[in-house]
């Protein structure tokens, strides 16, 4: 997988996602990181990029020159039209159905605006995906591109030493992931359930399903809706909803 991400700031992505898996799948070649700085290609000998908008109002605007400028080098040296991912609160929302489409591109680039964002004539342009982490306004696009390369990376093959993580972490079959215990058995008198410690696999796997499922549940019951389960699953979840009722003294 390779990404480009037109930025002001290349530096931000590049201490970003310099380190830790990011990081050693760079160095090992799984993925390849290129920040692009949009002030490149400013004709301004100040390097300026933005400028008032038209019809006034608050901030400043980035221009589309440079901004157009920059994916024409981009697509330029991939050869090819770009698949092109602008950062906005106006975009469809990420998840991790999402991740796993992007992730089978060979080439994503991730476009961040900052000010009161960019010309909207280059977006048509240009833009091929509008996209949010979520509804809530940051100062620049380069947070939730990194969140959205992380992410994508982990389902690139080969980024994560243990290749079933990315499958059994949370939101495989949307389903939360199930709690997770280590060393010492106890805590603050606190125990170690039973059955991870009785070497039973099928008992484990039976109950971290049973834990994922009443943990989304409890946390976010919306993506049970679309949940992959199993008949004894389904009578298991139908089981903690007829619990809840009787608690809360309600009819289901």
């Amino acid at each position: 997988m390779k990404y480009y991400v037109l930025t002001l700031f290349p530096e931000m992505i590049e201490q970003g996602l310099g380190t830790s898996i990011m990081g050693r799948a760079q160095s090992q070649g799984t993925i390849s990181l290129k920040s692009i700085n949009i002030r490149d290609f400013s004709e301004n000998k100040h390097g300026h990029v933005d400028d008032y908008p038209y019809g006034g109002g608050a901030g400043m605007v980035m221009q589309p020159g440079p901004v157009y400028r920059a994916c024409e080098a981009v697509e330029q040296e991939i050869g090819h039209k770009a698949r092109i991912i602008y950062m906005t609160p106006q975009g469809r929302v990420f998840d991790q159905k999402m991740a796993e489409e992007l992730a089978q591109e060979e080439e994503l680039v991730f476009l961040c605006g900052h000010y009161e964002g960019i010309d909207e004539r280059v977006l048509e342009l240009k833009v091929t995906d509008f996209v949010s982490i979520g509804d809530y306004v940051l100062t620049g696009g380069e947070l939730p591109a990194m969140v959205m390369i992380d992410c994508i990376s982990r389902l690139v093959p080969g980024v994560l030493n243990n290749n079933m993580s990315a499958e059994v972490e949370s939101f495989y079959d949307n389903l939360l992931e199930y709690p997770q215990y280590t060393r010492p058995e106890e805590f603050m008198g606190m125990r170690v359930p039973e059955v991870l410690l009785s070497g039973h696999h099928a008992n484990i796997e039976k109950w971290r399903r049973q834990q994922s499922i009443k943990r989304t549940l409890e946390r976010r019951p919306d993506l049970l809706e679309e949940a992959n389960l199993s008949k004894k699953e389904k009578q298991y979840l139908d089981q903690l909803l007829r619990e809840r009722a009787k608690e809360n003294n309600e009819e289901i």
